[in-house]
């Protein structure tokens, strides 16, 4: 038996030409352009952009003063003997320039580590530990981030005047704790609190207390949260100006003090100036780049389930 003519299926009818056209329009190619390699030559010609500025001071910072005067950095490229350590050589023999980056180390580092180990406790204590008025002192943790530092400068340098730590490394380490202290706490706890229940219970059945609970299982789950606070608050602290101009003296100033003094007191020394706001700038790119994986991963956790 031969089946009804009607009862046949019949092809889709091919797409009309006006979307066929509109597929291969120029706005679909330029976006098909744009996701692929024309996106990725355009990021690195940014960058290189982005670049040029720390390579300028590279090369300022590795040419003669008399050369620096004469023309511009870029002319090592068609006279590469310029180029020489001996602004370098100079700067070790600077014992402002010398003494304000050891300044800078002592108190960065603290800052840094202090700001870790008390936001990690605490942003734990107020993830995971039942204690009386718990959301209303994390409330008023949060809303302590909504302080300008600007606000506090003035009545906390009379505080510190008081008890004899201002001009200081301690009174200076002391305020960068007290400001990074809340956006720790307030990030690591919310880390924290992503932790899967079950797996901290199933460490306190097997007879974990909350510090080694708090050492052995939830460190270092977040290692990458932990990583990205330490370089924020590594970069913060280093690069700051505005807190060391004021709780700093001349004994305890970090090193972008003690360039701005150079730049005051002596306008022309760029043979100094150039190696010192290298060094004051590699540092930090160093530590970036040095912790890169575990920052994306502090930044991009919890963005995927």
């Amino acid at each position: 038996m031969t089946a009804d003519a009607g009862s046949l299926p019949t092809k889709a009818a091919p797409p009309p030409a006006a979307t066929v056209k509109a597929r291969h329009s120029l706005g679909a190619r330029l976006a098909e352009g744009v996701s692929g390699g024309l996106l990725r030559v355009f990021l690195i010609v940014v960058g290189l952009f982005w670049l040029v500025p720390t390579i300028g001071l590279l090369l300022a910072s590795l040419r003669a003063p008399e050369d620096i005067a004469a023309n511009g950095w870029w002319n090592v490229f068609t006279e590469p003997s310029q180029l020489t350590f001996g602004a370098y050589r100079r700067l070790l023999e600077n014992e402002d320039i010398t003494s304000s980056l050891l300044n800078t180390v002592y108190i960065t580092v603290p800052a840094t580590v202090l700001v870790v180990v008390i936001g990690s406790l605490a942003g734990y204590a107020f993830a995971w530990m039942e204690f009386p008025g718990r959301d209303w002192w994390f409330l008023g943790v949060v809303g302590l981030l909504v302080v300008p530092v600007q606000v506090a400068l003035i009545p906390i340098a009379e505080l510190f005047g008081e008890i004899g730590i201002f001009g200081s490394i301690v009174g200076a380490v002391v305020f960068h704790v007290g400001f990074g202290l809340p956006f720790a706490v307030f990030l690591l706890r919310n880390f924290f609190a992503e932790i899967p229940r079950e797996l901290l219970e199933a460490a306190r059945l097997d007879g974990a207390g909350e510090l080694r609970l708090f050492v052995r299982v939830v460190m270092p789950l977040a290692a990458p949260a932990i990583a990205s606070l330490a370089i924020f608050q590594f970069l913060w602290v280093w690069n700051d100006m505005l807190v060391a101009l004021i709780f700093t003296d001349a004994g305890s100033q970090p090193i972008t003090v003690a360039l701005q003094t150079q730049v005051r007191q002596f306008g022309n020394n760029i043979d100094v100036l150039a190696p010192g706001a290298f060094i004051s700038m590699v540092v930090p790119l160093a530590v970036f780049f040095a912790f890169q994986r575990q920052f994306v991963s502090g930044v991009m956790a919890g963005a995927v389930k």
